[in-house]
């Protein structure tokens, strides 16, 4: 059986596509009762196992294992005659242990593709071309060697585990591109080492989630953004958009939660941990193990309980606090990240040098808006379960000092209101310039002798 169509490139040429028709023809009669098979696509690599169907639209979409000529892992026997213009590889492709957690991080970056049933329909998480091609070109990147006849690294890990030396290391930039074009010197001639920093970051950035840039207003009086992201004065003071030649005052990082929160069920391990609290926590009563023992999360489930009626519905927290990015500490600079927990997520890195102080909720605006969205439900793909929900979101909590919670809530934590539980019923007395806290006596028990005394009233 002619088996040279594997390594057509052409995934849409009538070669391929019979050839792929041959294999799932020649599956068929190894299929266990549930219809299922190993998939050997770019993607699976024999390690997953797919309804023949869904195998089918794999090998379609990310092709097939260029390497796989003996099926072997299809009932084929282990040297089966093979035309001699076969691509057949004496020595494994660069897998190791590494290589093989990395791929299955890219397969739950990527996405999946799933069967609902007998009719054979599937779904699919598909991104645009330009977007698919960028998981194509990383996981060509994790089967190519760094150089011929290397078992140790692939391109990819190689690249990975420098740039992890770079941070840990603080190197900068400079040595750091001094050190690839040596290493690109040093190592065999047709060698893939990127030779610039570049080269490096365009590769890692098709890896991770990216972050979106908004500028900000000189005085922080409003966000360019939406409506406003083309406007060359600020709506609100006036003050040009740019300091010159479209170079804005202050820019401000926000990280998009909805694809963060997605990459975290498209893993099956972060899927199971994430409905842990209502399969697995154990309740009981006295004792608080886990937010959703406490009363917080018990009276947000009351309030709304079909929300609370998928157990991956996300319950987050929202904190917040100052900080000098720089090593020398008299250096001036308040940088403020916004941070979702339990899930650690970073949403906003919000500017200095100064902290935004009463303008926090201008900072906030691009996170209130993805989570009204977020309470609505967004689709999405759950691979512990193999299979599509809404998922949803909620912020019910807030974590932070009392300065910070002033710019969290909006209420002023200095003065003669400064109580947030109290409000307007807290006592205050002016002792010279400061405001002192009193009428403390009232919480103590009906009973309590000072209870009644004018003298001690602080």
């Amino acid at each position: 059986m002619d088996r040279s169509w594997i390594s057509n490139p052409d995934r849409l040429s009538a070669e391929y596509e019979n050839g792929v028709g041959e294999f799932v023809t020649f599956v068929r009669g190894s299929l266990d009762v549930q219809g299922l098979t190993k998939c050997p696509c770019n993607r699976c690599m024999n390690r997953e196992v797919h309804h023949i169907d869904s195998v089918r639209y794999h090998l379609l979409i990310y092709g097939f294992l260029k390497d796989y000529i003996h099926w072997i892992e299809h009932g084929e026997q282990s040297n089966p005659q093979v035309p001699l213009g076969s691509p057949i590889q004496d020595t494994p492709p660069c897998m190791n242990e590494q290589d093989e957690e990395m791929a299955e991080a890219l397969r739950d970056a990527a996405g999946h593709a799933y069967d609902i049933g007998s009719s054979s329909d599937l779904l699919s998480d598909m991104r645009p071309p330009a977007e698919q091609a960028r998981y194509d070109k990383l996981f060509e990147e994790l089967h190519n060697p760094l150089y011929d006849d290397c078992m140790k690294f692939s391109a990819l890990t190689f690249i990975v585990k420098l740039m992890n030396v770079k941070v840990l290391y603080k190197w900068s930039d400079r040595s750091f591109v001094a050190l690839l074009k040596l290493l690109h010197e040093a190592l065999p001639v047709g060698n893939r080492c990127p030779r610039t920093y570049y080269e490096t970051r365009k590769l890692l950035c098709d890896v991770g989630l990216r972050y979106e840039h908004i500028d900000v207003c000189k005085h922080d009086c409003t966000l360019f953004y939406n409506e406003h992201k083309d406007d060359d004065v600020c709506p609100i003071c006036g003050v040009s958009h740019y300091v010159r030649k479209k170079i804005p005052h202050k820019r401000l990082r926000y990280f998009p939660i909805t694809p963060r929160l997605k990459r975290m069920y498209s893993s099956k391990h972060t899927a199971r941990a994430m409905r842990w609290h209502k399969e697995q926590r154990l309740e009981e009563d006295g004792k608080l193990r886990h937010p959703a023992d406490g009363e917080a999360w018990k009276k947000f489930d009351s309030l709304y309980p079909e929300f609370a009626g998928d157990p991956r519905s996300v319950r987050m927290g929202i904190a917040s606090d100052g900080f000098n990015p720089f090593s020398h500490m008299s250096t001036s600079y308040s940088m403020w990240p916004v941070i979702l927990i339990p899930n650690y997520l970073l949403s906003l890195l919000i500017p200095g040098p100064k902290s935004p102080g009463k303008d926090f909720d201008v900072f906030l605006r691009p996170l209130i808006e993805e989570l009204k969205v977020l309470w609505d439900g967004v689709q999405s793909f759950d691979s512990y379960q193999h299979a599509s929900f809404t998922l949803r979101a909620s912020v019910i909590w807030t974590v932070s000092d009392f300065p910070a919670f002033a710019y969290l809530s909006g209420w002023s934590t200095q003065g003669k209101l400064a109580f947030p539980i109290c409000l307007e019923d807290t006592r205050y007395k002016s002792i010279r310039s400061k405001i002192s806290y009193i009428g403390h006596r009232s919480f103590l028990e009906m009973s309590h002798s000072w209870r009644n005394s004018k003298e001690l009233d602080g």
